[in-house]
């Protein structure tokens, strides 16, 4: 369960970096287009290339709700791989089960999403994963366990409680939303992947520490 603690920080956070990271922070943003504190609504300085980035950073960090050295795990995996290390680090946190979860409509926010694996709901291929950072392979079925298909919160996203506040489906997955199931068919192109980020800044901010 999300408290009220959480909640406002992932608000007053949401407005610092600029991107709704909640349904409610996005109800916020919408009435309060500036940043917190009291000298949020005047104009900022500009800001370095080292700010630029690290927000930059944060943002990517804070849409998939991960710490520090999760990120830095990731983003040292994509740059051993071929092309781009950007776009290989947005794929990688993407496939992440917690992300899957969130993208199938399963969840109404990332935090959710996390909670729904970690209590033990999620299934993948039929056996239980509790691990919000496993990743799940091209062709792997992702649904959630029948005991726990009559719960409420998911009684509410098998009948598309949460669409109005989450992006389309994107291409990479197949979404079967009143069976609780869905499978990555592919690989995520970043063009797909609904984040808010220059990752190539990101790349830049890592490349430089």
């Amino acid at each position: 369960m999300v408290t009220k603690s959480q909640d406002r920080r992932k608000v007053r956070l949401s407005r610092a970096l600029g991107i709704p990271l909640t349904p409610k922070a996005a109800r916020y943003l919408e009435k309060r287009p500036y940043a917190p504190g009291e000298h949020g609504r005047t104009k900022r300085k500009t800001d370095s290339d080292y700010a630029v980035r690290l927000r930059e950073k944060q943002r990517l960090r804070e849409q998939y709700g991960i710490r520090e050295k999760q990120l830095r795990i990731a983003f040292n995996e994509a740059r051993r791989r071929d092309g781009l290390t950007g776009e290989n680090l947005v794929e990688l946190l993407e496939m992440r089960l917690d992300a899957l979860v969130l993208r199938s409509g399963f969840a109404r926010t990332t935090a959710q999403a996390r909670q729904m694996v970690v209590h033990r709901h999620i299934l993948v291929d039929g056996q239980l994963v509790d691990r919000p950072s496993f990743r799940v392979k091209p062709g792997q079925l992702i649904h959630v366990k029948p005991k726990s298909e009559g719960t409420e919160p998911f009684q509410v996203a098998a009948a598309g409680g949460h669409a109005e506040v989450l992006p389309p489906v994107p291409g990479y997955l197949e979404v079967e939303l009143d069976k609780l199931q869905s499978r990555l068919v592919r690989r995520p192109k970043r063009s797909e992947v609904p984040v808010t980020c220059e990752v190539q800044l990101v790349v830049e901010y890592y490349a430089a520490r």
